[in-house]
């Protein structure tokens, strides 16, 4: 049996050369962060596997890529992480002969992307959000006796969280975008390295934290969905993917995201080629597909966040292209901060302090 079973093995490998050469593209993308239809519709075009994991903070990411080899052809590092990394040697330049769909970047954004990443010689940009609050409509009304949602007041003055301690609360477990968010309330600058400055956000949030159900950086969106917190600090394209699967659930629940009035981080995710990476073609022709506009579009309407692709917009449904929230206006844009890597002293206290106020000492 065993001789007949080899026979019948070989024989499929002749039949099948294409199932045994198949060629792969090893993907670490963010959660909930592409149409899933966009990787079927890539393989199908270019005869390329896509090989797909996820993760749910920069941390992670980083971690696998200064721990040595790690087998992956794209990655998808936030802006300060990309920058760090990029001193680290973790990447290659691209050879932008091979992506041809450059042409239809955004220029402003991509000029933003180039204080972290000069010249744009590793990476380009795959999305773009706001970090800021998204809140149950109707709990948050009760709440806050008909008040607007619209100040970093609600979140970081003790006597305002209180109020929706009893519905949940949420905080990213991200010390880039809370800490920011923290400094720019006490009225310090959100790129401050100055220790003093770090700790005083920590203590910032201790004042809250008994308000707060979890620090998480993906959870949030179907615990906002489902109503089972009513408030979160969040990133603008996960709160309207909350927003959208309470409606198709029909369950009652109305999520709405704001931009607070003090003004938000700017964040930007991007496309980069690990330097290890051992399907380098592949790799380019997976960037190269997700800056298509008709695909960068695509991907904008599963995911409720801003692309870098410029040329994406007339392909663009005209509510989410139209949401000051996910595409600000310029004047809030002006509004928006951008904050740079830290060195390595300084993220050794932005870890301390992130400890403390995770475990409340």
């Amino acid at each position: 049996m065993r001789g007949i079973a080899a026979f019948m093995l070989a024989i499929f490998a002749i039949a099948s050369p294409a199932i045994a050469q198949q060629k792969v593209v090893n993907v670490y993308n963010w959660s909930d962060y592409i149409d899933p239809k966009v990787l079927e519709d890539f393989t199908k075009e270019t005869g390329i596997k896509v090989i797909y994991d996820t993760y749910d903070s920069n941390e992670t990411l980083e971690t696998k890529l200064l721990a040595g080899k790690t087998d992956y052809d794209v990655v998808v590092p936030s802006a300060t992480f990309l920058q760090r990394q990029i001193q680290a040697g973790v990447y290659q330049k691209f050879d932008k002969s091979k992506l041809i769909n450059l042409k239809g970047l955004w220029p402003e954004v991509m000029a933003r992307l180039a204080a972290y990443d000069p010249g744009n010689q590793y990476a380009v940009n795959y999305m773009w959000f706001t970090t800021g609050i998204a809140y149950d409509v109707e709990k948050a009304r009760l709440r806050m006796g008909g008040k607007p949602v619209e100040s970093w007041e609600t979140v970081f003055k003790p006597e305002n969280l209180r109020k929706f301690g009893d519905c949940g609360v949420y905080m990213l477990d991200s010390p880039e975008d809370i800490f920011t968010a923290a400094l720019k309330f006490i009225g310090l600058n959100p790129d401050s390295k100055r220790p003093d400055d770090i700790h005083r956000a920590a203590d910032t949030l201790l004042r809250v934290k008994p308000y707060v159900k979890k620090f998480h950086s993906s959870e949030y969106i179907n615990a906002l969905a489902n109503g089972d917190i009513c408030l979160a600090v969040g990133w603008a394209g996960d709160s309207f993917q909350a927003r959208n699967r309470a409606r198709e659930a029909a369950n009652g629940v109305d999520i709405n995201y704001v931009i607070p009035k003090e003004g938000a981080l700017m964040s930007l995710d991007n496309l980069a080629i690990p330097k290890d990476a051992p399907h380098v073609a592949e790799a380019y022709a997976f960037i190269d597909f997700l800056l298509r506009p008709d695909i960068a579009a695509r991907n904008t309407a599963t995911t409720s966040f801003a692309n870098g692709v410029l040329a994406s917009k007339p392909f663009i449904e005209k509510d989410i292209l139209n949401n000051p929230s996910i595409y600000p206006r310029d004047d809030a844009l002006r509004g928006l901060y951008v904050v740079t890597a830290n060195d390595q002293a300084t993220q050794k206290i932005v870890t301390r302090e992130w400890t403390r106020v995770k475990t409340g000492r």
